[in-house]
């Protein structure tokens, strides 16, 4: 498949309001481990998400899917499940439970993981991959401080693939919040600008950038991410709330476009099964620690990791 009908592309970039919010990564350049990315990085803030797990009903075919469309590649693997990466760093676990039932439509949990890519460049190449493999895309959109383009895995777990714009090129507003929107997003000249050289799957620096959920009320969601674990308000929309640490665009979105009011998720629905919060500033995690004994939220610690369940009945775990 040498070029892309455009039209068939473009007819996406007016749905991404109903898939998702914002998008990350940076102007093209040569790509660097992840230890060496830029100090304004989504995963150097003193706060960010850092892994996804997922209950799935057929574990084989799902895996394969990640690891064939998404690029993702084996870790791990368990007697319950897999755990897939890139470059040797986990991004997302897969398990299988016997009695799980598919999660209804409202119910909260997981509207999408948004994988990170390093550059426009990487965004590129993934979409052209995807597209000569005939996979359909549910939405993209320019969302003036990231790209962003959205999927769904075979199980309708959502998916977003963006890259960030750099920073000096976003705009913060009087109250603090940083400028985001959602315009269409031209496809044709982000595949038009890719190598079409063989793709090895998502590029090394790939990370969770964000993680977007449905959640049952957004007073509620901004309460808890915004006075229990500390995180900054970075955008608002209606139905909606963005969430992050650092002054980046946000770590953790939370909608009700799907969930107004519905009741907690059940413990063996399939989805979104826990996330990580990982915090390179301690400090910050005795804080958000110290918020929850307050409220009596039940936290379980096991080593470093601090596990709760949230209002919405989505599990969480607390790192360092």
């Amino acid at each position: 498949m040498a070029t892309l009908d455009r039209r068939t592309f473009l007819k996406f970039s007016t749905t991404a309001i109903v898939t998702g919010a914002a998008v990350h990564a940076a102007d093209a350049e040569e790509i660097k481990p992840m230890t060496e990315q830029a100090e304004n990085h989504a995963i150097r803030m003193p706060a960010y998400v850092d892994h996804s797990h997922l209950v799935v009903r057929d574990l084989p075919m799902v895996s394969a899917w990640y690891q064939a469309i998404m690029g993702l590649s084996p870790i791990e693997k368990t007697a319950s499940g897999e755990t897939l990466g890139v470059a040797g760093r986990p991004l997302l676990t897969l398990t299988t439970e016997g009695n799980a039932a598919i999660a209804p439509h409202n119910a909260p949990g997981l509207f999408h993981t948004a994988f990170l890519v390093p550059d426009r460049t990487e965004l590129g190449r993934w979409l052209a991959h995807i597209a000569h493999n005939n996979v359909p895309l549910q939405g993209a959109s320019d969302h003036l401080v990231s790209e962003a383009i959205y999927l769904g895995d075979p199980e309708g777990n959502g998916i977003e693939v963006y890259r960030d714009r750099p920073r000096e090129e976003w705009n913060y507003l009087q109250d603090g919040m940083v400028k985001m929107a959602t315009l269409p997003l031209d496809l044709q000249a982000i595949y038009d600008e890719a190598p079409k050289d063989k793709w090895n799957g998502m590029a090394d620096g790939t990370a969770i950038g964000h993680i977007h959920l449905q959640v049952s009320d957004i007073p509620e969601a901004n309460a808890f991410f915004r006075d229990v674990l500390g995180l900054d308000l970075m955008a608002t929309y209606p139905g909606a709330s963005f969430f992050a640490s650092g002054k980046y665009h946000h770590h953790i979105g939370a909608n009700i476009w799907n969930s107004r009011g519905a009741p907690k998720r059940q413990s063996n629905m399939t989805g979104l099964a826990n996330y990580t919060v990982r915090f390179n500033d301690p400090a910050k995690l005795q804080a958000a620690l110290a918020a929850l004994e307050k409220l009596e939220i039940p936290v379980t610690r096991n080593g470093d990791s601090h596990s709760l369940i949230d209002p919405w009945g989505i599990g969480l775990k607390l790192e360092a």
